[in-house]
This record gives C-alpha cells, sequence and structure tokens, in this order.
C-alpha cells in the first residue's frame, strides 16, 4: 500500500474548499486504479490536508497529478500555495474493526 499525504497552507476559505474538494475532487481519485481510500483534514486557519491511499505507487503518484490539475483548474486563488507533498510505501497501519 502507498500513501500521498499533501498540505496545503494559505487555503482563503476552509469551507468552500471542502465542498468543492467533497463535490468535485474526490470521484476523480476513486478512478484511479488501485485506489483504497481518500481523506480531507481541516487543521483549521487555512491549513488543510489530504491523504490518499492506493495499492501501488503508480496510483500515489496520479494522485498528486490529479490533485496538481484540479487546483489549477478549479481552484487556484482558493489554493494559493502549491501544497507540500510526501509520498511513500505505508509500512505500518491500523484500523478499527
Amino acid at each position: 500500500m502507498y500513501g500521498a499525504v499533501r498540505r496545503y497552507e494559505g487555503i482563503t476559505d476552509d469551507a468552500e474548499a471542502a465542498r468543492l474538494v467533497r463535490e468535485s475532487f474526490v470521484s476523480l481519485l476513486e478512478g484511479v486504479p488501485g485506489f483504497i481510500a481518500y481523506y480531507w483534514i481541516d487543521a483549521g486557519k487555512g491549513v488543510m490536508a489530504s491523504l490518499s491511499l492506493f495499492e501501488s505507487r503508480e496510483g500515489a503518484d496520479k494522485s498528486v497529478e490529479i490533485a496538481r490539475g484540479w487546483v489549477a483548474e478549479n481552484a487556484p486563488t482558493l489554493f494559493p500555495n502549491p501544497p507540500r507533498v510526501t509520498e511513500g510505501p505505508v509500512v505500518a497501519s491500523a484500523a478499527a474493526s
């Protein structure tokens, strides 16, 4: 399993960013081969982050590419700064059963 974390700072409207992500971005990731899960996190004060999980590195790489294009096309002023991206294999995990 591979994960990609994107941390966005300087978001100009947290509620609008969350709405747009829910309504038009999540479905793009669900179509990526090997998609496992996606989470959008509101850390407050213009900081938001996402966690995308895929079966392979190719899926995680594709999610970063899709996110970059989606922001540029749909919300460049809402996300004025490029995200800090961390990506790699998941080496430990836990989930409620």
